[in-house]
């Protein structure tokens, strides 16, 4: 027989009456915020068809505007998903070490870089090495930047959730690891830090939304993405708000989709779990000789 947790009580009448009004509430408000930003922009002469005709008569708005904006948007976006889950695994592993002259290092590499504001570490970066140096060229210099913030602050957060879904896992992992013969080190990476990922992994996918909205910060250090591109877009056309506005749009659609496919790949992990636990395959503490019942034990099959 399976116990059923209940969190909270379903609503009654007056509670959904309550909740329905709120909602109509609400909605009123975001309408009346709508139409008072509607007004103003008409006020403001933003609601010409001058000023949003370029984007369908014009085709180097976008050749030469917002499409180069939104490839620098997610060439940055690209290296510093990549580079931040390198450095994610690798200083979350270490802080789970035994060894304390690895996991304190660690851990303060990883506090430091999450306290800092990106924007801060954009600018120190750029204004205060890549700017000055002849490590890279001056036109690569805003790029690198962006990516070396980007993955340090973002690559600290990785860390932590390697580190938390470790601890997350059953003890029972670890044990049976140990119990043939593995170290601590082989069941780390054999067998807990798969197992973390996986479940990890909707949140990892929602990290790129951070990632994709962190990297307009770079408008600030001249780096030619999206936001940048929209600002010359609307000094050149004289349409500044539309140009926002659209790549303000371009921006919801790309998180949007990225938030889709966190909800997607996590709709598949609980569905695997879910075909674990009815039989379709052994789960945790089964084996195919029967829930609970002894049988063959390898690495492979913890």
């Amino acid at each position: 027989m399976s116990s059923q947790i209940v969190l909270f009580d379903a609503p009654g009448p007056k509670a959904r009456r309550r909740h329905t009004i709120l909602t109509i509430v609400g909605l009123l408000l975001a309408v009346g915020i709508l139409w008072v930003v509607i007004r103003k922009m008409a006020e403001a002469n933003q609601l010409q068809g001058y000023m949003w005709s370029p984007f369908v008569t014009d085709p180097d708005v976008w050749t030469q505007y917002l499409l180069p904006g939104l490839w620098g948007t997610l060439k940055a976006a690209a290296l510093s998903v990549v580079f931040a889950g390198i450095f994610g695994i690798l200083f979350g592993m270490a802080r789970l070490s035994s060894n304390r002259w690895i996991t304190v290092p660690a851990g303060v590499v990883v506090e430091f870089f999450r306290s800092v504001p990106v924007l801060l570490m954009m600018v120190f970066f750029y204004f205060g090495y890549f700017a000055t140096s002849n490590l890279v060229s001056a036109d690569t210099a805003p790029l690198a930047a962006v990516v070396l913030a980007l993955t340090l602050y973002n690559g600290s957060v990785i860390a932590e959730l390697v580190r938390s879904g470790v601890f997350g896992l059953p003890k029972g992992q670890s044990e049976a690891g140990l119990s043939i013969g593995l170290t601590p080190g082989q069941v780390l990476r054999s067998i807990q830090l798969p197992q973390a990922l996986t479940a990890m992994l909707p949140a990892l996918v929602g990290q790129l939304v951070v990632v994709l909205k962190d990297s307009a910060l770079g408008y600030v250090i001249t780096y030619p993405e999206l936001l940048n591109a929209a600002k010359t877009l609307g000094s050149a056309y004289a349409n500044t708000v539309p140009a926002y506005l659209v790549a303000a749009v371009i921006f919801i659609v790309i998180n949007y989709l990225l938030t889709r496919l966190a909800a997607t790949v996590e709709r598949r992990l609980k569905r695997r779990g879910g075909a674990r636990r009815t039989g379709v395959g052994p789960g945790v503490g089964e084996t195919e000789a029967g829930p609970g019942l002894p049988g063959p034990v390898s690495s492979r099959d913890v």
